[in-house]
Order: C-alpha cells, then structure tokens, then sequence
C-alpha cells in the first residue's frame, strides 16, 4: 500500500469524521470525472476504512448527490446578511458573496454544473432544478418581493432563466478565463438588478395587459 493510499488514523468525533469524508469527496469529483472516482479512492483520501463511506453515505452515487446538492444550494446567509441599501447595493453585494463562494470551491461547482460525468441522471436534474427554484427564492425574497403576489411563480420564472447565465459565466471565468471575477461580476450585477428593477415589473404589467 503507498503512502498516498494508506489510510491516516485519526480519532475524530461522528460529525467531524463525516465531514472530513465528505470535504474529500467533493475535491474528488472536483478533479476527476466521476467515473474515475472510487469509494476506494474517497476512502485513501480521508484516511478511513472503505465501509466507513457505506456506513455514512451508502454508495458512490448517494454521496455524489450529496456533494452536487450542498454544493448547488444556496444558504439563507446568503442573503440575509446582506447590507442595507439600494437595491443596485445589494445585488451587487448579493452577486460578490456568491462569487466568493464560488471561488472557494470552483472545481467542485464546475463538476457539479456539468454533471457529463455520469450521464444523463434524472435526481442530478430534480437537484440542479431545486437549487435554481430556492435561490430564486431567496433573491427575490430578499430584494423585497412578496411571496403572495400572485404573480410569484412568473418572477420565479424570470430568475430561473438568470441561473443559466450564472452558470455559464462561471465556466466562462474559472474554466475557459475568457472573463475576469470583475468583469463577470459586472456582467451578472448588471443583469440581475434589470431583472428585479425592469424586467419582472413591465412582465407583470404584461399579464395584467393581457387579462
């Protein structure tokens, strides 16, 4: 057994050890498609027994999901800490905490954004599809929208179609580097704060317009 294999005992609390098992798997997934990650190798890297993966996760692709879904999923700090001010203030806040978040996990975000790795996965896309409706939530709950309008599920819909540039602006950042932090950032303020401030009011007046 090498010494990259050879697992590195420690005496760790339940939540701790399980943590630690799941912080390596996600670095995993980050760097390699999942295809060519094993439980054997998640096991190697946390320093544990293999079973101890089964005994927490169940299998590699329970603990896959897992990793996709805390990744994709937005916490309510996200927004609730956001600073008082305009609503151009604090979308511009809300996009450079979500930016720093990104960043300190790119290559787990990229993975998990293109989930090619194990082919089409219907509980990936229910994941990807839940965490684009919650942080769409979260937005415009935090930009001061009623969640009894209702026209809520239409500026929910407005949002979701936002989560496509968010991912594709971060491929274009960490992946490709055909954009900077500063020049997605613009780009994805910019974007969002029309959204809230022009876009969803004049598609509300729209429907109105049309009944």
């Amino acid at each position: 057994m090498s010494a990259e294999s050879a697992p590195k005992w420690r005496r760790l609390e339940p939540d701790q050890r399980r943590e630690e098992i799941f912080a390596c798997a996600a670095e995993l997934f980050g760097e390699r498609p999942y295809a060519a990650v094993s439980t054997a190798d998640i096991a190697a890297r946390a320093g544990v027994a293999r079973g101890l993966i089964n005994h927490y996760f169940g299998t590699k692709r329970e603990l896959y999901l897992a990793v996709v879904r805390r990744t994709l999923t937005l916490p309510p700090s996200a927004v609730t800490t956001l600073p008082d001010g305009s609503l151009a203030e604090r979308t511009d806040a809300a996009v450079d905490w979500f930016l720093d978040m990104v960043s300190k996990q790119q290559k787990t975000w990229l993975a998990a954004i293109t989930p090619e790795g194990i082919g089409r996965d219907e509980e990936v896309e229910r994941i990807l599809d839940d965490a684009d409706r919650e942080a769409a939530t979260l937005v415009l709950e935090a930009m001061g929208f009623d969640p009894t309008d209702p026209r809520w599920e239409q500026q929910i819909a407005v949002i979701r179609t936002y989560a496509g540039m968010v991912k594709a602006a971060s491929r274009e950042w960490l992946d490709r580097a055909t954009l900077n932090r500063e020049q997605v950032h613009t780009v994805l303020s910019r974007v969002l704060l029309s959204l809230l401030s022009d876009v969803i009011p004049r598609a509300g007046q729209q429907t109105a317009t049309d009944r």
